[in-house]
Parts: C-alpha cells; structure tokens; sequence
C-alpha cells in the first residue's frame, strides 16, 4: 500500500495484520481520489473508521488543510501514527483513539465543519444510515460538505435517495464494495 499522489507520492503506508480492516486498494484509492480532485485543496478532511489511515493521508498528500482520523483498534492506530509520521503529516494530524459516535460527540462541540467526510465502517452493521443521520443535523457538515461512504456492494443504500439535507451525486461500484457520494444541501441558517 502507498500513496498514490502529491506531496507524499509514492511513500510506503503499512497495515494493520489481521483481518480487522480492509485496507483500500491501490486500484480502488486512485479511482476514488480522480473523483474528488476538485474537492481536497485546503479542507478539513474527516476520516471515519480510519483503518491504516490511507484514505485521510491520501487527501492531506493532494493538498488537505488537515485530517481528523477516528478509529479504536489499537494496532490500526498504531498503523495510523506511523503512517503519518512516515508522510511527515504530523502538522496537518489529529488521531482520535476511540469509537466513531463519541468521537463525532466530541468534534461537534467545537462547531467546525469539514469539506469532506469519508467512511468505511465494517460492512452489513447499520453504521452508515446512523452516522450520516447525526451527520446532517450536526455542525460538521454545512452547506456543500461531501460525504463519501463506502459500503458492501449487497447493503441497500436506497433509502439515502429519501435523505432530507443532502442529495446523491454518484455511486461508484466495484467489484465488492461501492463509494455513495452525498452532497449537504441544506441552507445554513
């Protein structure tokens, strides 16, 4: 595994062991990072359910202002740490070690949104339609924010069509998972 592009391109990511994550492959990071090129330059990226940290450090590395990880497996977070000390994004760096809906407690009480919010919970366990319901009536989203969820190819998304707040404006299916990409279009007030 490694970083695909821009200031860290090429540097080696290392993985968890195991089988408690599934790190994004090469193939599936580049196809996914084509098509939020116009949206990385001086974000807040959101990482949930961070794994290696591939994904987040992949968005820092295109130009991301700074990245949150969220994620409580202790070998991933070791993974994590690494990985950015191995891309020199310690600056640009927040890793939270513990579980997603407290994590999303906390980063809601300072009230700043992110641009972008990426999410690979573990497949098949209701975790997308929870977090992107708290998501669209939290501070950290507001008016054009981009959530990208990545699901098993068999979880019926159908219902995120119904969404109040925000629309689809892809899906990108591969082999055995997919990337839903929704788009926060509520007016602020």
């Amino acid at each position: 595994m490694r970083v695909i592009a821009g200031s860290a391109r090429r540097r080696s990511l290392i993985c968890p062991a195991g089988n408690h994550t599934r790190p994004t492959t090469d193939r599936i990071k580049e196809t996914l990072f084509n098509i939020l090129s116009g949206e990385l330059y001086d974000i807040r990226f959101l990482d949930l359910f961070s794994g290696s940290g591939g994904i987040g450090i992949e968005a820092l590395s295109r130009g991301g202002r700074e990245c949150v990880f969220v994620e409580k497996d202790r070998e991933a977070l070791r993974c994590i740490r690494e990985n950015i000390s191995r891309t020199g994004f310690e600056d640009k760096s927040h890793v939270m070690a513990m579980d997603v809906m407290r994590a999303l407690g906390k980063l809601e009480a300072f009230g700043q949104p992110f641009e972008v919010i990426f999410m690979d919970p573990p497949y098949r366990q209701g975790w997308e339609e929870k977090i992107v319901s708290f998501l669209l009536t939290s501070s950290l989203v507001r008016e054009d924010t981009l959530l990208v969820i990545e699901t098993a190819l068999d979880t019926d998304v159908s219902y995120m069509r119904e969404l109040t707040g925000c629309q689809v404006e892809r899906i990108k299916e591969y082999k055995t998972n997919r990337h839903v990409f929704l788009r926060v279009v509520r007016q602020e007030a």
